[in-house]
């Protein structure tokens, strides 16, 4: 069974840095690809990186070069670091996971092909 929760949101001023988490409880952690959501209020659920069991990365263009996505299959844990943030930022994130089958990598930030998710992290940032 999967068990996402996320950690490391907050309030950060426009040009900072902040380091999100989402910790998995089940047992076969590296199986699984994993993502990063954001969803502002009024907006849709908008993909923002992907990691896949090999190690494949994918990034939405908006955050391309500033947020890296990484695991810790170890720690059964999930990062997304998030550098030179920008007002349009501000949003709940969202962790997912999945198993079910294979996803093109363009597809990989879409919501509908992912299972598991976490409750959220709000991530505010000001001026």
């Amino acid at each position: 069974q999967v068990h996402l929760v996320e950690s490391g949101g907050g309030s950060v001023q426009a040009g900072g840095s902040l380091k999100l988490s989402c910790a998995d409880s089940g047992n076969t952690f590296a199986n699984y690809r994993r993502a990063w959501f954001r969803q502002a209020p009024g907006s849709e659920r908008e993909g923002v990186a992907a990691i896949l069991p090999t190690g494949l990365t994918a990034y939405s263009d908006s955050v391309k070069g500033r947020f890296t996505i990484s695991q810790d299959n170890a720690k059964n844990i999930l990062y997304l670091e998030m550098n030179n943030l920008k007002l349009d930022d501000t949003a709940m994130y969202f962790c997912a996971a999945d198993n079910r089958f294979h996803v093109q990598p363009g597809r990989l930030l879409t919501p509908g092909v992912w299972n598991y998710w976490g409750q959220g992290t709000q991530v505010t940032v000001s001026s």
